[in-house]
């Protein structure tokens, strides 16, 4: 049956190809099967296609029109290529006329590039800047040992060749009130034989008064005052001998006492940190 040309909206194009194309099939006689077609020359076919394509955009025409939408108006939208927006950079060029020369507004692209890397530079200043600050906020010491960081001794309460022990940032600190005949002795030394070599003027600010860290440069022990072989400090733990400068003189120690930093107030006061 030859639908296509029956239609009334069919063009007579249309109607003649479709006549040869329904008019080549022929009923074999009792068998119910249908013949081949004929083959339809390059002519008609042409003829065809053209048509079609005609007629899809008459189509799409009427659809846009009429405000139908769909999956075939979106077809027929792509196939005539006219939807496509292609993505415009003007804006992001540098050169956004096409004729202009690139070395023509090199001098504006120059500044761009200046501004840009300045910020990021001084960015990197202010970020480098707080995590430095915060790293050091974090090893700084805490309110309670900066607290203890300085003492006061009274000096009034050692008696002359005694020596007392205060505590100072966790450690054990000897205050010694040195005699004339101690202080005489420990002048008349020859710091050639030393093992730290050190005059005694050079570890006191007053001869008659000793400031010693009270911890053994071999191991960290404890000293023992008024003791040893040089009247000074000895060591239990492996036999250190110190005088009364607190120079090392006999045993495994390599090192002389640890003179901390101090200064005398007035008269009777001590300050030591």
């Amino acid at each position: 049956m030859n639908v296509v040309a029956k239609s009334p909206n069919v063009s007579p194009i249309l109607k003649a190809a479709t006549t040869v194309v329904t008019n080549g099939f022929a009923p074999v006689a009792g068998s119910g099967v249908a013949a081949k077609p004929k083959i339809l020359v390059k002519p008609v076919v042409s003829i065809l296609i053209n048509q079609s394509i005609s007629d899809s955009l008459f189509c799409r025409s009427l659809r846009v029109s009429s405000g139908i939408t769909g999956a075939t108006q979106t077809s027929q939208k792509r196939w005539a290529h006219t939807d496509i927006q292609w993505p415009d950079f003007t804006p992001y060029r540098n050169v956004k006329n096409p004729e202009e020369k690139v070395k023509d507004n090199q001098a504006a692209r120059r500044t761009t590039a200046y501004l840009v890397t300045g910020a990021t530079v001084v960015s990197g200043i202010y970020v480098a800047k707080g995590i430095a600050y915060g790293l050091v906020s974090y090893m700084s010491a805490s309110a309670d040992v900066l607290a203890m960081a300085k003492i006061e001794v009274d000096l009034s309460t050692i008696p002359e060749g005694k020596s007392a022990v205060f505590k100072w940032r966790g450690k054990p600190l000897f205050v010694r009130h040195r005699s004339a005949a101690e202080i005489a002795k420990e002048g008349k030394v020859d710091i050639s034989i030393l093992r730290d070599p050190q005059n005694d003027l050079e570890r006191v600010k007053q001869p008659e008064w000793l400031v010693v860290l009270g911890v053994c440069t071999h191991l960290g022990c404890v000293p023992i005052a008024n003791a040893g072989d040089f009247g000074g400090y000895y060591c239990p733990c492996h036999g250190s001998h110190y005088d009364a400068s607190g120079r090392i003189r006999k045993g495994p120690a390599p090192l002389n006492l640890e003179v901390p930093q101090y200064e005398f107030t007035d008269s009777k006061t001590l300050l030591v940190g």
